[in-house]
């Protein structure tokens, strides 16, 4: 990449960047810059070449035209979709070797100590003294220690386990603690949130929230969106639009800017049928005017016949008739080893039930889904399922199929059409355009697909089948948007059982009112809200708790507290509470605000903005509070 110096504070420059695939122009002209502390997402349709851009600034991957600029020692950190490591390599080793730079600038400065302790020279004085600058900069004196901590945020306590011997989840688990630990000037993060469970992807979406980070990610996650996001660049039809904002400022604003392009392209139909009736009779003009008037309609033309992807079917599946008896659950236990998953689990199904999945990776969330459609069996306890039930069941795993065969020949294998409740038939064609599959991309074969568009035909060959059964494991992952907001429509209007597990707090926000929380151990909590209601009740049963241990402490301590801290420390340690207090009080001003109906968008983005240093200004008082409590 060029490294030029910047005369303002920009840390990164995209000009003109433009990236071909074959024939197919995945982009051109791009251009776009960071500044320090702005955290920029870009959203997409899958296969415009998102993964491809953020390749291409992260110096993986090379562009057709343009350039990428960095301002002189910026350092990128870069997320990819799918880790890369040494599978031989064990955690501990992968820490501390040379894929990490804050691991070789300990090891440096640990040299240096050394030599200038051994030759107490002008030389060995100037090289300790620019690698003592560089720790301070680097923030790399605990080191070690915040390498453990963030990794065990991740659920990754076992560093002496090979790297190879880790699941997809746990790499991607893995690539996001170090590069956290890299403490680069720019994070390049592409779908951060995918593998992580809910509890993640709030401390990453705190730990974002940070003035001092400065980011641009590819991500579906609206309420990270939402709650992380500065700047949004949208990518469409090769245009790129800019929106300074969240995700609700955005969503404002591309809702205009698509009511104004129907007038427009309304006009434009209506001139084209003028000027073409002016061709029609002018075949052979040659003056300067007309000239530039054929020039014209050229122009007129290709905006008039412009086509957009918004499909407006609407999908309401007539499916098999749902009998009195559903799935009945009686005593159901599972386990493998010492790893207790169901204990005496029961539960019956009612009709039109949408019920949501929670918990963290490893509790058992898929294993429960394969008991239920038989893949797997229970070590005891009965399972009645009734006659009339029709299982569609979409895994995370691949769906196995001939990569060299077509789109439409996929989809016309399983069913030439689907019936809808009106007796209308949906032609399986119909039914991928309505899910952004052109009738181009319809004959494109299947290898040429990107990651998220192959997961969208999994999803098509499950709902094709009509099922009156919807079990749906994480089918957010690697879906952009738009096919989000389709899904969620369909979904709304699907009137059979509803199971879903996924981490996107957003999509089972709006599509389930019932939870099953899986907490380990066997036990599977019943909740019959929304997710935000149970997240709401169980951050104020976090406080509580911790109300009562702090209440606990100070009885068991007050007496030896002022013996064992310094004067200085004291008087931090009793100023803490009423600071976090204040901290409380404000945070639940600013959220009602936010709350409210008719805010402006200056001032959504200005109370989101001190929302998140409220939230990181808590965590880092309470974790002080607590290095001075059990002192």
């Amino acid at each position: 990449h060029s490294r030029k110096k910047f005369c303002n504070m920009n840390l990164l420059a995209i000009e003109n960047l433009g990236k071909n695939f074959g024939e197919r122009i995945l982009f051109e002209g791009l251009s776009f810059g960071l500044s320090k502390g702005d955290k920029v997402a870009l959203i997409a349709n899958n296969g415009t070449g998102k993964s491809s851009l953020m390749k291409i600034i992260a110096g993986l991957d090379s562009a057709d035209e343009g350039e990428v600029v960095f301002r002189n020692e910026c350092r990128v950190s870069y997320l990819q979709q799918d880790a890369i490591f040494d599978d031989n390599m064990s955690i501990n080793k992968l820490i501390d070797s040379a894929h990490n730079k804050i691991s070789i600038l300990v090891n440096d400065y640990e040299t240096a100590v050394e030599a200038h302790s051994e030759s107490n020279t002008q030389k060995t004085q100037r090289n300790l003294e620019y690698l003592t600058s560089r720790m301070e900069q680097e923030n790399a004196w605990d080191y070690e220690r915040r390498s453990k901590q963030i990794l065990s945020k991740f659920n990754i306590t076992n560093f002496d386990h090979k790297v190879g011997s880790l699941s997809g989840g746990q790499k991607k688990r893995l690539s996001l603690a170090l590069l956290i630990l890299e403490n680069a000037d720019i994070l390049l993060l592409d779908e951060p949130t995918n593998h992580l469970d809910i509890g993640m992807i709030e401390w990453l979406e705190k730990y974002l929230q940070q003035q001092k980070i400065t980011l641009l990610m590819v991500t579906h996650d609206r309420y990270f969106l939402e709650r992380v996001c500065n700047n949004i660049i949208e990518l469409e039809a090769g245009n790129l639009y800019h929106h300074k904002g969240n995700y609700a400022y955005f969503l404002e604003k591309r809702t205009e800017r698509e009511i104004n392009f129907d007038i427009e392209l309304s006009k434009a139909q209506k001139l084209m049928k003028k000027e073409l009736e002016w061709i029609k009779r002018q075949p052979k003009a040659r003056g300067t005017k007309s000239k530039a008037r054929i020039e014209n309609f050229e122009l007129i033309k290709k905006k008039a016949t412009t086509k957009r992807l918004k499909q407006e079917i609407n999908i309401d599946i007539k499916m098999d008739r749902i009998g009195g008896k559903i799935l009945e659950l009686k005593n159901i236990r599972k386990s493998y080893k010492d790893l207790i998953i169901l204990d005496g689990f029961d539960y019956t199904f009612k009709k039109g039930e949408r019920i949501g999945i929670l918990g963290k990776n490893g509790v058992g969330k898929s294993t429960f889904l394969n008991i239920i459609t038989n893949k797997e069996k229970p070590d005891s306890g009965k399972i009645n399922l009734g006659e009339t039930i029709n299982y569609g069941y979409f895994t995370q795993s691949s769906f196995g199929i001939d990569e060299d065969r077509r789109v439409i020949t996929v989809l016309k294998d399983i069913a030439e059409f689907i019936i809808m409740s009106d007796k209308r038939k949906l032609s399986a064609s119909q039914l991928l355009e309505h899910f952004m599959f052109t009738p181009e991309m319809q004959f494109t074969e299947v290898k040429r697909l990107s990651g998220g568009e192959k997961r969208r035909l999994h999803l098509l060959t499950v709902l094709i089948k009509n099922p009156n059964f919807l079990i749906l494991d994480e089918p957010t992952n690697d879906l952009d948007l738009l096919t989000l907001t389709k899904l969620e429509e369909f979904l709304l209007q699907y009137k059979g059982c509803l199971l879903l597990v996924s981490h996107d707090r957003f999509f089972i926000d709006k599509l389930t009112e019932h939870l099953f929380v899986f907490k380990g151990d066997g036990v599977v909590e019943d909740h019959y809200c929304s997710y935000s209601q149970y997240r709401k009740k169980q951050i104020e049963e976090e406080k509580e708790f911790k109300k009562i241990q702090h209440l606990e402490k100070e009885n068991s301590k007050t007496k030896t507290k002022s013996k064992k801290l310094t004067f200085n420390e004291q008087y931090e340690y009793d100023n803490l509470l009423n600071e976090l207090s204040e901290l409380e009080k404000e945070k639940k001003k600013l959220e009602i605000i936010m709350q409210k109906t008719n805010i402006k968008i200056e001032e959504i983005t200005n109370t989101s903005k001190r929302l998140g240093e409220i939230v990181t200004l808590i965590d880092t008082k309470e974790m002080r509070w607590l290095e001075l409590d059990i002192k």
